[in-house]
């Protein structure tokens, strides 16, 4: 099945579903996909902004997969054109091979090699954190209980991961010569930097924090702007952080503890909302991951362990779906120049598929 698979992911690669710039539309990949599926009943969805989404059912399944079709931007550190595939040294390499095109083309493969009931799930937006497709399909009348979700997880279940949240923080100041006293505490600059300060103590005093594997918070401040030049008191100021809870954290009453280490008069915004997997407080979050574990179990995947990074399955998990990462390859390949995914966990993740919908009924 192998060479099925890479002669999806060569064609899929092909297509430049970059996000930025989410110029992705109903065409193009959506209509390889619905050609190589002829047998299911496939839906076509426009979300807008570059958010598509392809629904394909065959029979009544009673699993639903899940695959993001948009990659990160290329950069200049690739060695060869990103949008074709090559297959070396035991890798396919290409854009999105690894996150997640890899995935969508053994799940093609394992559907035309079998005849059981599937269901797929391919969206377009998860690299714009603005996840109009799941909110779609979980909005409609879908009938699913359980979802598997592709990542890079190295072909094991993945039960558990942190949430994320992303922060505009704006600070006010009143212009001046820098020469005035009143420049320490005018200076919107100097209170963004007394916040960070603070905000990393923060953090870091929840590094005795614990789930599934999983310790303290993630945090970081990724963009810093503000003030005019150096003798001018910086009359505003903005910065950009994000923080990634466990599942045990509260995420409202992170943002609150953040929010008050700023200075009065402040505008704290998010700007972007996931939540942990399994989703809900501590003892739903447990509850939640102990059916998970059934699941994969009765399907027959490795578990492994809990992992950072954050994913679209805690979206499934919120709506009471049970969510399960799961997928080829490793997220240490994600977003690099020459991205690759290894021909083993290619293998390894349709032959998983095969098998399950072989059973399926």
């Amino acid at each position: 099945m192998l060479d099925a698979v890479l002669r999806h992911l060569r064609a899929l690669v092909a297509f430049d579903t970059r996000n930025p710039p989410r110029a992705i539309d109903s065409g193009g990949i959506f209509d390889y996909i619905r050609g190589q599926l002829p047998d299911f009943e496939v839906t076509v969805s426009d979300h807008g902004a570059g958010a598509v989404s392809l629904f394909a059912r065959r029979g009544q399944p009673a699993l639903l997969f899940n695959v993001h079709l948009d990659t990160v931007p290329d950069s200049p550190a690739w060695t060869a054109d990103p949008h074709v595939l090559r297959v070396e040294d035991g890798r396919a390499i290409g854009l999105g091979a690894c996150d997640i095109k890899g995935a969508a083309a053994a799940l093609i493969a394992a559907a035309q090699a079998s005849d059981g009931d599937a269901a797929f799930l391919f969206s377009s937006d998860e690299e714009a954190n603005d996840p109009r497709c799941i909110a779609a399909f979980l909005a409609s009348a879908h009938g699913f209980e359980d979802v598997l979700v592709a990542e890079p997880t190295g072909c094991e279940a993945v039960l558990a991961h942190r949430g994320i949240a992303a922060v505009q923080l704006r600070f006010h100041g009143e212009a001046g010569h820098a020469s005035g006293a009143q420049a320490l505490s005018a200076s919107a600059v100097h209170k963004a930097m007394r916040w960070g300060v603070d905000a990393l103590a923060l953090a870091e005093g929840e590094a005795h924090q614990r789930f599934g594997g999983l310790t303290g918070l993630r945090f970081n401040i990724g963009r810093v702007e503000g003030g005019i030049k150096a003798n001018v008191i910086a009359p505003a100021a903005e910065v950009r952080f994000g923080f990634r809870p466990l599942p045990s954290q509260d995420m409202e009453m992170l943002h609150a503890r953040f929010a008050a280490l700023a200075a009065e008069g402040s505008d704290y915004t998010p700007t972007f909302f996931g939540p942990s997997l399994p989703a809900g407080d501590v003892s739903a979050a447990e509850e939640r991951r102990l059916a998970a574990r059934d699941l994969a179990d009765g399907l027959g995947l490795a578990i492994g362990n809990a992992v950072d990074f954050w994913t679209e399955a805690s979206l499934f998990s919120a709506a009471g779906l049970n969510a399960i990462v799961y997928g080829p390859g490793h997220i240490a390949q994600a977003h690099t120049a020459d991205e690759w995914v290894s021909l083993d966990q290619l293998a390894r993740y349709a032959g998983a598929v095969h098998a399950i919908l072989s059973k399926a009924t």
